[in-house]
């Protein structure tokens, strides 16, 4: 099983039969395209209201209109995401939030075994057909909002693009993955609605946003997801990540 605990920034993930390999999740670091404000890209928050049942196995995290679920699994975390517009303004479509998914390079956490990727060499996103390595600091849209994430962008840059940039190798399922250094363990990220696919950031971390528009003012949706974290590697979470969010995506 994985036991929840609380962090500063968000929640701490630890397999009961190997506690080294813990992972972390800060809730959340940014804003995309006029989430919660107007902005291409804001900042968001790390100081969520945390309740953690005492058996470590549910929690809940809350703040600002957003409200996740956490139920442990064996093999990682069920998601389950409730945001609420209380803005005045309706959120597109491409409306989003990033929360960072990381191995405890923050200052407030202890750093874990096995899930730093230097050299880039053991991180998969999925791509349209495939797991492709996930290169540098290159953001991966969802290819199905591709082109209104370019059409936001004045003369093809963004905000963002100077740390980002934006891949020409699209996303085609909402799947972050990465192999342990000795490549016996796996954590990844999985949101059923998604726009972007990015990491390698100074904390190593993973970066799926979650997309939370449409949304009206006053409206309410709830986005499911998962954590993995569990002894396997990238192509067992792929047929997890496939049976759980009934995508058929290959591998």
């Amino acid at each position: 099983m994985i036991l929840l605990s609380n962090w500063k920034r968000g929640i701490c993930f630890e397999p009961t039969d190997c506690p080294a390999r813990r992972m972390y999740l800060w809730f959340y670091e940014w804003h995309l395209f006029d989430a919660f404000g107007p902005g291409e890209h804001t900042p968001g928050r790390h100081n969520p209201e945390t309740q953690i049942s005492d058996d470590g196995l549910n929690g809940i995290l809350s703040h600002n209109g957003l409200r996740l679920e956490l139920n442990s699994l064996e093999d990682g975390v069920a998601l389950r995401l409730i945001v609420s517009n209380h803005t005045s303004d309706t959120w597109p479509d491409v409306a989003a939030i990033i929360p960072c998914f990381n191995p405890g390079l923050a200052p407030e956490a202890v750093p874990t075994e096995g899930f730093f990727d230097d050299e880039h060499e053991r991180t998969w996103f999925l791509g349209r057909s495939s797991l492709e390595l996930l290169q540098l600091r290159d953001i991966h849209f969802n290819y199905e909002y591709r082109s209104a994430v370019d059409e936001r962008a004045a003369g093809g840059i963004h905000p963002f693009t100077e740390k980002w940039p934006t891949s020409d190798r699209d996303a085609g399922g909402g799947l972050l993955v990465r192999e342990s250094v000795d490549r016996k363990w796996v954590a990844g990220i999985a949101w059923e609605s998604y726009l972007s696919l990015q990491g390698h950031n100074p904390w190593r971390c993973m970066h799926q946003s979650v997309r939370i528009g449409p949304l009206a003012p006053g409206a309410t949706r709830e986005i499911n997801g998962r954590i993995y974290l569990f002894q396997g590697d990238r192509m067992s979470c792929l047929d997890k990540y496939a049976l759980q969010f009934r995508q058929n995506d290959g591998g």
